[in-house]
């Protein structure tokens, strides 16, 4: 290998490791989404406080699942948005702790705001990803929908009409493009 071909090897294979990474991270995220979604569809309708408990789970997993993306993007860009967003995420746990208390109107308030944090990080990581990765326009169309979920969340919390079931939708849709981007990511993964 000549000295002229190695910077390039050694980006492309970078970007090959971080591209699987990233895939195996999005399809646990969408595999966690999509359970969520099942539980708090079947058994959240029932059983409130099996409902709450999932409430308090999704913020804290997206922590979680927020240093798992920093640890599969170890070499990349600076990680302040990321750390925002774990901060963010950890706030929004203990908020909807305080707001469950309260009731739905408190608790879909905080789950706007969040969602619509939240988004505005995906959307700015997604654009900054997309210089050096494929497979991230999924995640930037899903921070920009985040956001705008999050602010129906919070202009239509206290209708009556609206329950914290209603969640599971966009839920969903995390999950929907969590395997999107995954998929997308599965072509550079493949390209080693």
């Amino acid at each position: 290998m000549t000295a002229s071909t190695q910077p390039n090897t050694t980006v492309a294979g970078s970007a090959v490791a971080t591209s699987t990474s990233l895939r195996n991270l999005y399809f646990t995220r969408a595999a966690f989404s999509i359970v969520w979604v099942i539980l708090m569809a079947v058994v959240g309708k029932a059983r409130t406080d099996i409902a709450e408990i999932l409430l308090i789970i999704y913020p804290a997993w997206d922590v979680v699942g927020t240093f798992l993306d920093m640890r599969a993007n170890h070499g990349s860009s600076p990680k302040t948005t990321q750390y925002v967003n774990v901060a963010i995420s950890t706030i929004t746990t203990i908020a909807v702790i305080f707001a469950l208390q309260k009731g739905v109107p408190e608790t879909l308030i905080v789950f706007g705001t969040w969602a619509i944090g939240t988004g505005l990080i995906q959307l700015v990581l997604g654009i900054r990803r997309k210089r050096y990765l494929t497979g991230q326009w999924p995640m930037i169309i899903s921070g920009a929908q985040s956001t705008l979920a999050g602010t129906s969340f919070i202009l239509l919390a206290h209708d009556p009409t609206k329950g914290i079931t209603n969640l599971a939708g966009y839920a969903a849709f995390g999950a929907f493009y969590y395997l999107l981007a995954a998929f997308r990511l599965n072509k550079t993964a493949k390209a080693a």
